[in-house]
């Protein structure tokens, strides 16, 4: 039996939902799992004061709300300097909801329908550097990220270095910037600058988006030596 105590950070998350129902039995979920709720709130401009005087870790944000939507509250935090993740976590698969939360600067986007269990590691994955989008909502991000001026993104490519090409591909395949920095034989800390560089030049606003057009380029694992 090992007695050391454990030296693992707890999670703090903020959860902003209308739905009283929803919040109560997604508190007790991860309370659970070893996760605290710092505030749980139904209002968009308390969970505004609350982000800021709480510090939380992770922010979890419902898109469709009466009076301030999710999405004019992550636009307002953002605004703010708000640098906290925001995950989106609702019922909404409009490609409208998707595309304007990750311009706003959402961390992820989840189903309300998702297994709690799923939820806890996409909340880990945030807190590593990564950008999570329900898997089954890949479909409507290629169509978000496809409707974009397809000569405009191919000279955007053009514009990366070799070195932001390479991370690229990394990036394609799900890799964290430790994995990354691990494979390239750099150090995290460099692969996060160059990953800033490689979603300015491509005019995104997450890794996902990243991801998915390198994959529609031909940027993934079997053109990693091409």
């Amino acid at each position: 039996m090992n007695d050391q105590p454990t030296t693992e950070k707890l999670l703090r998350v903020l959860l902003i939902d209308d739905h009283s129902l929803f919040r109560v039995g997604l508190e007790g979920l991860l309370e659970r799992r070893g996760i605290e709720i710092v505030a749980s709130v139904a209002s968009g401009s308390e969970g505004i004061d609350l982000v800021h005087n709480l510090q939380p870790d992770i922010v979890l944000l419902d898109v469709r709300m009466p009076d301030m939507n999710g999405l004019e509250i992550l636009e307002t935090l953002r605004k703010q300097g708000c640098k906290i993740p925001v995950i989106m976590v609702t019922t909404s698969r409009d490609d409208k909801d998707i595309a304007k939360a990750l311009r706003c600067g959402a961390t992820g986007y989840l189903l309300k329908d998702m297994e709690p269990d799923e939820l806890v590691q996409a909340l880990h994955a945030i807190m590593r550097g990564e950008t999570v989008v329900a898997p089954e909502l890949a479909t409507t991000l290629a169509r978000v990220v496809q409707g974009k001026n397809p000569q405009d993104t191919e000279d955007k490519l053009e514009s990366l270095t070799p070195r932001e090409r390479e991370i690229l591909q990394h990036i394609a395949e799900g890799g964290s910037n430790k994995v990354i920095g691990r494979a390239l034989g750099i150090t995290d800390g460099t692969v996060k600058l160059h990953v800033k560089s490689i979603l300015r030049k491509l005019d995104v606003h997450s890794r996902v988006e990243a991801a998915v057009i390198a994959v529609e380029h031909g940027l993934g694992s079997q053109n990693r030596n091409n």
